[in-house]
């Protein structure tokens, strides 16, 4: 009886002790790799930290500001046909913020609360990540970016962010509107459960408008060289420059030449971007076909 008591003892014990491992458990004792990258073996992680380096074209720390960001399946209950979610799923701060994020893991998987679109020679890979693996809390802290612009916020967990986890981040007025943020922006593709039969003739993909071939242009004569030592497109770059000296000496104040350089080709990344998606809306509104434009990672 004494064998059996103590058996049952010790299977109660071995049941019960999982339960306790999985407290909640801060993330605050983590080694620093260089970087902005600290972690701990436990599955705390901040990738990116940034605490005291200005983005170029900030002067000054215009604000100091912390939010606590939940995350888990309870949040998504009150977004029909998602999984996962954030407690809030829109923020906005003013240009030159230092912000603290302290991320809360409320479920017993991996979460992560990522910001994408940083400036690289700043930020690694363009990305501020906080992580915790299973119910924990993670602090970190960066320095937003001066001007007006939206960054998408999401958990990269697999199938995490088309589930629900994803917010927009607007530093100034914002840039944009991201599309399917839960309760703020309209979804992509949108959920029917209307139960609608498939009709091959009102469900098939509308066919895209047949292109004329191209009419042969008449050559063109090449204009004469201009002869004047100071041409009017001179005068009008000189102009400019002049104009756009100043900006630049303060946007690019305290870069290096590097950086300089990383920020230049970024920006003329945005704008093939943005022409990118404006050839896209002209042929949307040309054909009728739905062409619709992803956030950047």
């Amino acid at each position: 009886m004494v064998k059996f008591v103590s058996l049952a003892t010790l299977v109660c014990a071995l049941s019960v002790t999982p339960v306790f491992a999985k407290e909640f458990q801060d993330h605050t004792q983590m080694m620093n790799h260089g970087d902005g990258h600290l972690m701990d073996m436990d599955g705390g992680m901040v990738m990116g930290q940034n605490t005291d380096t200005l983005p170029g074209g900030c002067d000054k720390i215009a604000a100091t500001k912390e939010i606590t960001v939940h995350a888990g399946h309870k949040y998504s209950e009150k977004f029909p046909g998602t999984m996962f979610a954030f407690d809030q799923q829109e923020y906005q701060f003013e240009p030159c913020t230092k912000l603290t994020v302290h991320f809360i893991n409320d479920d017993e998987i991996r979460h992560q609360w990522m910001m994408h679109g940083l400036p690289k020679y700043l930020y690694p890979k363009g990305m501020f990540h906080l992580e915790v693996s299973g119910p924990g809390k993670v602090s970190g802290t960066l320095i937003l970016p001066p001007g007006d612009k939206t960054y998408l916020v999401h958990c990269d967990i697999a199938q995490h962010m088309e589930k629900g986890m994803k917010g927009q981040l607007k530093v100034g007025k914002g840039s944009e509107e991201l599309p399917s943020i839960p309760g703020v922006t309209a979804a992509i593709f949108p959920d029917d459960y209307s139960g609608k039969p498939y009709d091959p003739k009102l469900d098939a993909p509308v066919p895209s408008t047949p292109v004329a071939a191209p009419v042969a242009a008449a050559p063109i004569t090449p204009p004469s060289p201009d002869d004047s030592i100071v041409s009017g497109t001179t005068v009008i770059g000189l102009a400019i420059g002049f104009v756009a000296a100043p900006w630049l000496a303060k946007r690019f104040k305290g870069m290096s030449a590097g950086e300089v350089v990383a920020t230049v080709l970024e920006k003329a990344a945005e704008g093939v971007g943005y022409v990118v998606r404006l050839i896209g809306k002209l042929i949307k509104l040309v054909s009728g076909k739905n062409v619709i434009a992803l956030p950047d990672k």
